[in-house]
């Protein structure tokens, strides 16, 4: 995931919408705004799969998390998803969270971000992700690194 770097003012217009029109508490605050992956097709191609139904779940490095200094999602979380551009599209709320290490996964849980067919698939796609992400960041992709695995729901769309 990869945080917004656009106009505030977009994203808390889209915040008040979205809690005026699910009658939440005004006070109610998002844990972060933000599009996935690290190119522009994959991140607008995930949002599709989020906004279709077919993505429900997203996994992140949890080094990433620690070297950004933010705190990991928790159930209950509500999440603003945009596309590449930082065009707010909807908001997720996270209904479980998993750390387990890259090693570790297996298709049961990962088939559930919706992007692959089998686990070598997803294997082979997030290895490339962890990779570049880990070079960006300053930390080191290994096969035992612990990833926070986040199954959400959408709870609000345009």
């Amino acid at each position: 995931m990869e945080n917004i770097k656009y106009s505030q003012e977009k994203i808390d217009e889209f915040w008040k919408r979205f809690l005026n029109e699910t009658n939440r508490d005004k006070d109610t605050n998002y844990l972060d705004a933000f599009h996935f992956d690290l190119t522009e097709k994959w991140a607008n191609e995930l949002l599709r799969l989020v906004l279709i139904g077919q993505k429900k779940a997203t996994a992140s490095s949890l080094r990433a998390y620690e070297i950004e200094g933010e705190r990991i999602p928790q159930v209950g979380d509500l999440s603003i998803v945009t596309d590449w551009d930082g065009i707010p599209r909807c908001v997720i709320e996270t209904t479980q969270i998993t750390i387990i290490p890259f090693s570790e996964m297996t298709y049961d849980i990962c088939k559930r971000e919706g992007e692959d067919d089998t686990l070598e698939s997803w294997i082979k796609g997030h290895t490339n992700f962890f990779t570049e992400e880990a070079k960006q960041l300053g930390y080191e992709f290994t096969l035992d690194m612990p990833l926070i695995f986040e199954d959400f729901k959408v709870v609000y769309q345009v």
